[in-house]
């Protein structure tokens, strides 16, 4: 299919030579037998090989992990932290002390996978909104499933269940989903128009409830802990957060990754795709709901972190072109690393006060975002 891909994109093009001629007035009599070449194309810059990129990504996240988790109040070094996962992990003989390998391996490390895990995730699942809603505007959230995982979580932390705020906002960003499809499939074949439109609908009825039960039922602690869970915060990030999103990025988002072909195809529009025998319809409803599922395990444990999924994808195109099978994998390394050190920030700079990282990721995202829009502008 790829080589199929590759013909439909070159199609169009002209021969690489034009006859010469003689201009008589306006026109250009063509001489027969001369041809002369069409102008050269600039050469091309040399690029790095994906799988160099790749390596070099998975390499400076194995850093950002090791690193992120020395950074704080505590000086821990790089040797500690390996000591610490060594000895958990039955390799090594030299634990740190109670208090110390406490502070790598319950506190810094789980949140650290955490950020790494939620940053891949939303990535991901941002890059492939945006292949198949052809919209450069597209994010992980597009559906309504940050509004509706923000309404479960919302719910339950105000019914005082917050052990149940994972499931819950799961839940409720199953539900939007649901509710989006649904809308968009009334209104007839289902589009990537028609998906946006419902998605928009479904997000402002969820933000709507969401703030009526705010307003209504929330107090105290409760609405202290409800504002950082919608600004987006990995505060509460333990094990059991690392083994909800972990296995979320490396099932579904593994699963995304091995449909970049068919995400390559969906990029030409859907009649290009279905004449290279795919099921539009079929797929288009298999993707959206992996992107549901790997969003609503990740915005349950950190709640709503915005412009990951919006800016990386875009970001790591410049890098890599469009390509899926290369733009996956590294706009996930990308935004593993990221919000890594995003999260870092948040935790460190404004010491003794936590900031939320879904404040960070706005403050930095919205102007790189901008300036990502100027450039193309600028090259187009």
């Amino acid at each position: 299919m790829s080589d199929t891909l590759e013909r439909a994109a070159a199609a169009g093009r002209a021969g690489t030579e034009r006859h010469a001629g003689t201009r008589v007035g306006t026109r250009v009599v063509p001489t027969p037998g001369r041809t002369i070449p069409a102008p050269a194309a600039p050469p091309a810059r040399p690029r790095v090989p994906g799988g160099v990129l790749v390596l070099l990504a998975s390499g400076a996240l194995v850093a950002s992990v090791v690193l992120a988790v020395t950074v704080g109040p505590a000086q821990i070094g790089p040797v500690e932290v390996w000591r610490s996962i060594g000895a958990h992990l039955g390799v090594g003989t030299a634990p740190l002390t109670e208090i110390r390998d406490s502070i790598v391996w319950d506190l810094r490390l789980p949140r650290v996978l955490t950020a790494a895990a939620v940053g891949a995730g939303l990535a991901i699942a941002g890059a492939v909104m945006q292949s198949l809603t052809r919209n450069p505007l597209a994010d992980p959230y597009l559906l309504g499933l940050s509004s509706g995982a923000s309404l479960g979580a919302v719910g339950v932390i105000v019914l005082g269940l917050t052990i149940a705020l994972p499931l819950a906002a799961f839940a409720g960003a199953l539900v939007a989903l649901a509710l989006a499809l649904a809308l968009a499939g009334s209104m007839g074949a289902i589009t990537p128009t028609r998906t946006v439109l419902a998605g928009l609908a479904v997000s402002q009825a969820a933000a709507a409830a969401t703030s009526f039960a705010i307003f209504w039922s929330a107090d105290g602690d409760s609405y202290r802990e409800i504002l950082s869970w919608l600004m987006g915060s990995l505060g509460a990030a333990t094990w059991d957060s690392v083994g909800i999103a972990v296995p979320a990025v490396l099932v579904v988002g593994g699963l995304l990754v091995l449909a970049a072909t068919t995400l390559d195809a969906f990029a030409f529009g859907d009649t290009t795709a279905a004449s290279l025998g795919i099921d539009v319809r079929r797929v288009r409803w298999l993707l959206l709901t992996g992107v549901a599922l790997l969003t609503g395990a990740l915005v349950a444990v950190s709640g709503a972190i915005g412009f990951i999924g919006l800016v990386l994808p875009h970001a790591t195109r410049m890098i890599v072109g469009a390509r899926h099978r290369l733009l996956l994998p590294l706009t996930g390394l990308i935004g593993a690393s990221f919000l890594v050190w995003a999260d870092t920030a948040a935790r460190t700079v404004f010491e003794p006060r936590e900031l939320p990282v879904g404040i960070l990721t706005a403050l930095v995202g919205a102007p790189v975002f901008a300036w990502i829009l100027w450039r193309r502008r600028s090259a187009s």
